[in-house]
Formats: structure tokens, C-alpha cells, sequence
């Protein structure tokens, strides 16, 4: 994996599905994380060929729910983001997956409360010596890449020195998102900080925060020094973000995304979050798609919606 001059798309929750990840990189896509998975689910899952999708499934054994879909044409930008809080859990987990995506992130940003609680996300940023020992067991074992992705500390300093920490366990890349775990996401990102971060280190520094445009990818890029670039929502609410000549509507764009979910079977409730979360910041959910969305309960139903019957039907006979 190099990380020089990449557009990455960030890690979402519920949002970075195959689909999702397929459709951003269609569009310009570089590198594509999946949203975060906890150690402790991927550890009970078992690795599957689905003949019928053409995708590699990590299902929870038991249940048959599928954890983690990936396919051949992402195996080599796709990153497996990990939330964790043990080294050797950390361990088992990457080695399920690390022979079928491009790099093994940790996630140590995460401010949700499901994370912090469990000593994962942005509690790992209180815990340096923990931190070291999950990336350099990673390292030691791993042939796949081996990155994190952090929040800002209370000062630019502390956040320099943290970096620098974990520069020194031989990680490929670090991902900087410039808020701190009490920012909101309305608050503006500090991209000065990135850049002292930057400054500090010789690997990589991917930046994150604030990013809408195609341009911003060029604002924060010459603002910070950082080597690439990473977006979240400016890719949830239009993933032709990434295409500096075929921004398309956000109409189009969703649409697309439909067809992918159906054509990848992905779960209805991410689909239909990754719809909500679309259509909120253009629209309403009180409104008459929003309400339909809702009460959605298959991708067939999404389909009608949307017009794709004939698409969907088109899918169910190939399958079948």
C-alpha cells in the first residue's frame, strides 16, 4: 500500500460497507476503509466464499451475520479498520482477514461511548504503552500494512510527541483527524495541528477533517504538508467528491449507491442508514422519501422506490 498523494475515504460507521466502498472508489477512490469492527466480533467469525455474490464473508459463526463483505477488486486498497483494546485479540483478528485487504488500521479516535467504554477508540490515546504494544505485536506478525488513525490531543504538543511514539513501532502510515474527542463535528477541524504533526514525523500523515469539495482536497493537502488526504461526510453526502470532473447530484449519486447495495445483497439497515444520512443533509426525514425509506423493511422495497425494480429483478435471476 503507498500512501503518497492518495484520496482516501475515511472510516464510517454503518456507512463503509462493500457498496459504499465500491462506489467511492468508482468514483476516484484511492484507498477505502471499511467502518470500524470490534476484535471481539471478528474473533467469532469464520472466513467464507460466497459463490453466489463473488465476495469473501467473514460470518459470525452461529448467527450467519455477515460481519465483513469484501471482494477481489478491493483487495488492494481496502483497509480493514479494527476497534481494540488488546494486543494479542488484536493479533487473532487481523490474521483472519489480513490476507484479503490491502492494510490493518487501529482505530485509537473513536469518541463513541461503545468504544471509549471498552478502552478502544479515543480512550487508546490516554494509553501510550498500550498502544505500542498493539502495533508492534501487529508489525512483528503481520505481513499486511499496519497504520492508526488518531484524534488531537489537549495541546499540539502532546499530540506531536504521541505520533512520534507511534512512528517509533514502524507503522506504514498515520491518519490525523483534527478535532479533539470533545469537538463536535460543526466545530472547524485545526489543520495547523496536522501540519505540526507533519512536520514531525517521516511516514506519511494522511489529514482529515473538513473536507467537501474536490478543492479542499488541495486546501488542507498545502495547508497541513500532509502526504494524502481523507473525507468522511463530504463522501457520505456525495461520493463523486472524489472525481475532480464528474461532481454528479446527489440524486445520481444515491441512486448509484442503491444499485450497488443490491447488487453486493448489503444488510437493509445499513443501506438504510447510509440513505438517512443522505437525505438528511439535502432534505428532511419527515418529508414523503425519507418516511418511505423508513418503513422499508428489503432492498426490494428500496428498489421500488427508487424506480430499480427492473434492476433488482435483473440481479435475483442472474443469482438464481
Amino acid at each position: 500500500m503507498e500512501y503518497e498523494n492518495k484520496h482516501v475515504l475515511a472510516p464510517m460507521v454503518r456507512v463503509g460497507t462493500l457498496p459504499f466502498r465500491l462506489l467511492a472508489a468508482q468514483f476516484g477512490a484511492d484507498i477505502t476503509y471499511g467502518e470500524e469492527i470490534i476484535d471481539h466480533k471478528i474473533v467469532k467469525c469464520e472466513r467464507r466464499i460466497n459463490e453466489s455474490l463473488g465476495t469473501t464473508d467473514f460470518v459470525e459463526k452461529g448467527t450467519g451475520a455477515v460481519v465483513f463483505r469484501t471482494c477481489y477488486e478491493e483487495r488492494h486498497r481496502v483497509v480493514f479498520q479494527m476497534g481494540t483494546s488488546n494486543a494479542v485479540r488484536a493479533l487473532t483478528a487481523a490474521q483472519l482477514v489480513c490476507k484479503d485487504v490491502a492494510a490493518i488500521d487501529i482505530n485509537m479516535g473513536c469518541p463513541k461511548s461503545f468504544s471509549i467504554s471498552g478502552g478502544m477508540g479515543a480512550a487508546l490515546l490516554a494509553k501510550p504503552e498500550l498502544i505500542h504494544d498493539i502495533l508492534t505485536t501487529l508489525k512483528r506478525n503481520l505481513d499486511t500494512s499496519v497504520t492508526c488513525k488518531i484524534r488531537l490531543l489537549k495541546s499540539s504538543q502532546d499530540t506531536v510527541e504521541l505520533a512520534r511514539r507511534i512512528e517509533k513501532t514502524g507503522v506504514s502510515a498515520l491518519a490525523v483527524h483534527g478535532r479533539r474527542v470533545a469537538d463536535r463535528p460543526r466545530d472547524p477541524a485545526k489543520w495547523s495541528e496536522i501540519a505540526d504533526v507533519v512536520a514531525a514525523l517521516s511516514i506519511p500523515v494522511i489529514a482529515n477533517g473538513d473536507v467537501f469539495e474536490y478543492e479542499d482536497f488541495h486546501r488542507i493537502k498545502s495547508a497541513t504538508g500532509a502526504s494524502s488526504v481523507m473525507v468522511a461526510r463530504g463522501a457520505l453526502w456525495n461520493a463523486s467528491i472524489f472525481c475532480s470532473s464528474c461532481k454528479l447530484p446527489w440524486e445520481d449519486v444515491k441512486r448509484e449507491y442503491i444499485r450497488k447495495s443490491i447488487l453486493w445483497d448489503n444488510d437493509i439497515k445499513r443501506t438504510k442508514h447510509t440513505l438517512k444520512e443522505m437525505i438528511m443533509h439535502y432534505s428532511s426525514l419527515e418529508l414523503s422519501e425519507g418516511k418511505s425509506v423508513n418503513k422499508s423493511d428489503t432492498l426490494g422495497d428500496l428498489a421500488k422506490l427508487y424506480g430499480e425494480e427492473k434492476y433488482f429483478q435483473l440481479v435475483a435471476k442472474n443469482r438464481s
